[in-house]
């Protein structure tokens, strides 16, 4: 045989070699890709990077020249990238985290309030943080959350405590100097006694406002109540009329209701009596001498009304919408003069959230209020009443009758 057809044998099982690991190659990779393993892996992988996309969280992924190799859309929404630009607070703090390799805390400005495609304003963060840390190979990873949550629940905290301390302080230093001036005056049993009686409303209003500052913080998650009963309307409006007569009719005002309506909703009877009472004691409050409060109870659309109407001083439309605050008054001297908390209203609202309903109101200034209690109905009478309405004044023939007053 020639050297020419040894060449070409040798050269053949080369090729033939080659060929055959190259298929053993191919195989074998074939073979791992079908095992569950590396299934589990490739699935876990993709499910890893959906996760951060739809995330709540931004994240951003810096190489180590600073550029952006990963970014998810929160990052932008939060205003970590815009446009494609690192925020500058961001990138400085990239630089100095690489070198320290502590992670740093940024505040980024959030985002400026942009119109959606239908035109609509959308809220936008108010306190977004950023934490840069560096990673492996020079990358640094940006995490970045929305705090505007937390940060409304601590400005509540903070004007919450700061207007308990401002509530408790008035009465408690009044009872401090109305006791010293009763024993600087023992000689005296005319002043002893005027002091004493002022000493003994200002303990009552102390008394008041500790109680309802305990109603409200029982109310205050807004959680549907448990061990819920069925109630009767009619007997939670009479029992919440008979706890405001008295001071109704010491006020010159004449309370007003209709007829019983059968209406039952499932609560606690002893809350439901108690937004009532602080209502109807709210509108004899803020009404002048004179003048009606009338009480109206109806069913529409599967919820229970009922409206508390009074001929008062009204509501501006920019107080209508704190009226449910705590603390919140109308007419702060007016309220203090009567001995008012100012936190009425606001259990009230949480009352009603706790049984699945709302409070609402109309207000018109110079002409009255009108607040309404809305409760999901358990049962309804056969003729049920029509659409929840109060008469402009209580006549002979209105379906409300006077209940007292002058």
């Amino acid at each position: 045989m020639s050297a020419w057809a040894y060449l070409v044998v040798a050269l053949v099982g080369i090729a033939g070699a080659a060929a055959g690991f190259v298929a053993g190659v191919v195989v074998a990779e074939r073979r791992f890709e079908n095992r569950p393993e590396a299934r589990r892996a490739e699935s876990d992988a993709a499910l890893a990077v959906e996760v951060v996309r739809r995330s709540a969280t931004g994240y951003l992924v810096l190489d180590a020249e600073g550029h952006t190799e990963l970014a998810n859309d929160r990052a932008s929404e939060l205003g970590a990238l815009r446009a494609g630009v690192i925020d500058e607070a961001i990138a400085d703090a990239a630089d100095r985290t690489r070198v320290s390799g502590e992670p740093i805390d940024v505040k980024l400005n959030p985002p400026p309030a942009l119109p959606n495609l239908a035109g609509v304003i959308t809220r936008t963060p108010t306190a977004v943080t950023a934490i840069v840390q560096a990673v492996d190979g020079g990358r640094v990873l940006v995490s970045v959350t929305d705090e505007s949550a937390a940060r409304r629940v601590e400005d509540v905290r903070r004007d919450f405590i700061a207007n308990v301390s401002h509530e408790l302080k008035t009465p408690v230093s009044s009872m401090g100097l109305l006791a010293e001036a009763a024993l600087d005056a023992s000689d005296d049993p005319e002043a002893v006694r005027h002091f004493v009686a002022k000493l003994h409303s200002e303990s009552v209003r102390l008394g008041t406002l500790v109680n309802e500052l305990i109603s409200l913080s029982r109310l205050q998650g807004a959680e549907p109540l448990l061990d819920l009963v069925p109630v009767e309307i009619d007997g939670v409006v009479d029992e919440a009329l008979n706890r405001v007569a008295t001071r109704a009719e010491a006020s010159g005002i004449t309370l007003a209701s209709d007829g019983p309506s059968g209406l039952v909703v499932r609560g606690d009877r002893t809350l439901l009596v108690t937004a009532l009472t602080n209502l109807i004691d709210n509108a004899v409050q803020y009404s002048p001498a004179g003048t009606p409060v009338s009480i109206s109870r109806a069913q529409r659309d599967g919820m229970v009304r009922l409206a508390v109407t009074d001929r008062g001083i009204g509501i501006s439309g920019e107080n209508q919408r704190r009226i449910f605050e705590r603390f919140f008054r109308v007419d702060p001297a007016r309220s203090r003069a009567t001995g008012g908390t100012g936190l009425g209203l606001a259990i009230v609202k949480h009352i009603a959230a706790n049984h699945g309903g709302t409070a609402t109101v109309w207000s018109r200034p110079g002409t009255g209020s009108t607040f309404t209690l809305i409760l999901p109905v358990l049962t309804a009478p056969r003729s049920a009443p029509g659409p929840a309405g109060v008469p402009a004044d209580p006549s002979p023939g209105s379906s409300l009758s006077p209940l007292g007053g002058v």
